[in-house]
């Protein structure tokens, strides 16, 4: 009898970090492999699926407008439940800290099935931030039968909470993993065009990237953080060229078009897609954002960055000196975005950091790892 694995993902970063698995997973004699997307974001998940040839089995189409968590978390729980029910998985894989990914442990408890989450371990140890990660991550964990913990520091944490060592399993970040396999890829045309328009490509000027969309960053701090970028650019009108996806909540949208929107060396983007995002951030100087995902990625591509949050899940960048904490004052990230651009020592510095986050071969481990579970718990 095949193992049978199903992995269930909602959102683009989900995508991104789980499709290096599920190639691994379908290349693996023994395993039969399906994929569930909730589409808990549409556009975005889909952009992904494309690039990386991933076809899923069931999609439940469930992204609605203004639809809030509680909302996303009873639909998910209906649709969800239906599949389980139907294919009876061995194994359920999830990745990261969404609401699919603390919905999908819950119904995998329910319905007595074996999970692995992906990317486990990471903390703040502030339930509120981010907001509701940091609590999706928690309750993914204490359901889940594997823990693929992507650096030392996340086992360590999870060892703290009182899991068995044996379910722990330390594979790097499967982001890494992505990058490797796409980042050699062409250059997408729409995204030279624009890079050549603005001078970044001749070397006239120096790209920034910027992504800011989190909840807890909603109304003053985005607006704060809108501050400083103007700030910047306007310091720097001859020589930065900052570029800026602007996501589609309009908690974020409204405030950075005001604020930014007549900005000339600020260009505005509708949301690009990851082949895109990655090619600009291999060309950017330093990278500006409060996401989680793009912290490890920016590390791997040796791009300093400046994290708009105040506390991060990833301190290994920090500890690892690429990233630097600054939240969403105003004047801190105006003055480390200066320190960078006019220091060189301390540019070189955040550059040259060891990337802590994996050496690409993520994927391979955890896929091992489910093939020999019983072996890990001395079965």
């Amino acid at each position: 009898m095949p193992l049978r694995v199903l992995s269930i993902f909602g959102t683009r970063p989900e995508a991104v970090k789980m499709a290096p698995v599920v190639r691994a997973l379908v290349s693996t004699p023994g395993i039969e492999s399906k994929v569930c997307v909730t589409a808990q974001h549409r556009e975005m998940l889909d952009q992904v699926l494309t690039l990386f040839d991933v076809k899923p089995d069931f999609d439940l189409d469930l992204m609605r407008e203004n639809q809030s968590l509680a909302q996303l978390s009873a639909h998910i729980f209906a649709r969800l439940d239906e599949v389980l029910a139907k294919e009876k998985p061995d194994w359920i894989l999830v990745q990261g800290d969404t609401t699919t990914v603390m919905i999908s442990a819950l119904l995998s408890f329910y319905n007595r099935i074996r999970i692995g989450h992906v990317e486990a371990g990471l903390r703040t140890g502030d339930k509120w931030q981010p907001f509701p990660e940091e609590i999706n991550r928690r309750v993914t964990g204490v359901v889940a039968d594997v823990h693929f913990a992507p650096t030392g520091h996340s086992r360590q944490n999870l060892l703290r909470e009182g899991v068995e060592e044996w379910r722990v399993v330390v594979t790097g970040n499967p982001v890494i993993d992505a990058l490797q396999w796409i980042g050699s890829r062409t250059m997408p045309a729409d995204v030279e065009q624009l890079l050549d328009r603005v001078e970044v490509l001749s070397g006239k000027r120096q790209l920034v990237l910027v992504t800011a969309h989190r909840r807890e960053n909603f109304g003053k701090p985005i607006e704060d953080i809108c501050r400083a970028l103007r700030t910047l650019a306007e310091s720097y009108p001859d020589r930065l060229q900052l570029v800026y996806p602007v996501h589609l909540n309009p908690n974020i949208q409204e405030p950075v078009y005001r604020l930014l929107g007549d900005v000339d060396n600020i260009t505005l983007l509708p949301p690009v897609g990851y082949l895109s995002l990655v090619h600009l951030m291999q060309q950017s100087v330093i990278v500006l954002t409060d996401s989680g995902g793009i912290q490890e990625e920016a590390t791997a591509l040796n791009k300093p960055t400046l994290v708009m949050r105040r506390v991060t899940e990833r301190p290994e960048g920090v500890e690892a000196g690429v990233l630097k904490l600054v939240g969403s004052d105003t004047q801190l990230i105006v003055e480390e975005a200066r320190r960078l651009l006019e220091d060189k020592e301390a540019y070189e510095k955040m550059k040259q950091a060891e990337n802590p986050f994996g050496d690409g071969r993520a994927a391979e481990r955890i896929v091992r790892a489910l093939v020999n579970f019983k072996e890990i718990q001395g079965a």
